[in-house]
């Protein structure tokens, strides 16, 4: 197998798909929580991807197709190789036996939440999984994440599968019902993880966020990825992507990550518009 090739690739989701890359040095030292940055060809852009799961040799990735560069990434079948496929880097979720956990993910960030659940429950504590999508034609992993937790909910907004309502509400419905957890992770969409650790806070539960979502290049450079905690300055990619969720400036955070959709909503547009001119010359 040749350096960096796909190995398999399995679409999830229309917007959504997986891809396992050979890259074993990756993969030997591969922990929960931490990510890779790839390029798809030489002249590409770098985008940070968190690692889904590492295992002989081959190191899984899930990304959506919401930019000019995931949606070139997708255009790859397996045999194809990457350019480059560098990490793992950031730090890795500290796990520990804690006790009764939680981990709430939310849409995609449930491919984050999988290694996170996983290492936990590896590690001797007893595991909620609180999965949650919009409906029920969006669920992703359902079978990998049962097997990664002792009790998967599954949540989506619309009640079209599951508990109806959002991931916080299931995990105030698990704690009335008499739930004792001694931390919470919540990982998925900005505005999901701020009303989580909202409703932790009621309860006094420490909770580790992981802000994955805001970063960009990776590598602290670019200053897209800080974020105030606690009131000093940090950067998501080289001083996280997690920390105590109680300490995070999330308002100040989606106000800035807000800024950078219409660069993504023009990349998307210009790269379909492209791929459609060349197949309509062909």
């Amino acid at each position: 197998m040749k350096k960096y090739e796909i190995a398999k690739k399995r679409v999830l989701t229309p917007e959504v798909s997986e891809i396992s890359v050979y890259a074993p040095l990756v993969a030997a030292k591969a922990k929960a929580g931490q990510f890779i940055i790839l390029r798809v060809d030489e002249k590409g852009e770098r985008i940070p991807l968190t690692i889904s799961s590492a295992d002989q040799g081959l190191v899984t990735v899930i990304y959506q197709k919401v930019g000019a560069t995931t949606l070139a990434l997708d255009g790859l079948e397996e045999g194809d190789c990457l350019h480059d496929f560098v990490g793992p880097l950031g730090k890795p979720t500290e796990v520990e036996d804690l006790g009764r956990v939680a981990v709430l993910g939310g849409g995609l960030g449930c491919a984050i939440a999988l290694p996170v659940a996983r290492a936990l429950h590896e590690a001797g504590n007893q595991v909620d999984l609180i999965a949650g999508f919009r409906t029920k034609d969006i669920v992703i992993l359902e079978e990998e994440m049962s097997k990664a937790c002792t009790d998967l909910h599954m949540c989506t907004d619309d009640g079209s599968y599951g508990y109806h309502g959002f991931v916080t509400g299931k995990l105030e419905e698990l704690i009335a019902g008499g739930a004792h957890f001694d931390h919470v992770f919540a990982i998925g969409p900005l505005m999901m993880m701020k009303f989580a650790c909202k409703t932790t806070e009621k309860y006094q539960i420490p909770t580790t966020v992981s802000m994955n979502p805001i970063m960009i290049d990776g590598t602290g450079m670019c200053g897209c990825c800080r974020l105030n905690v606690g009131g000093e300055v940090k950067f998501a990619c080289v001083d996280g992507p997690d920390f105590d969720g109680h300490q995070v400036d999330f308002d100040e955070v989606i106000a800035r990550n807000a800024t950078y959709r219409d660069f993504e909503t023009r990349a998307k547009e210009k790269h379909t518009c492209r791929l459609g001119g060349g197949a309509m010359n062909g």
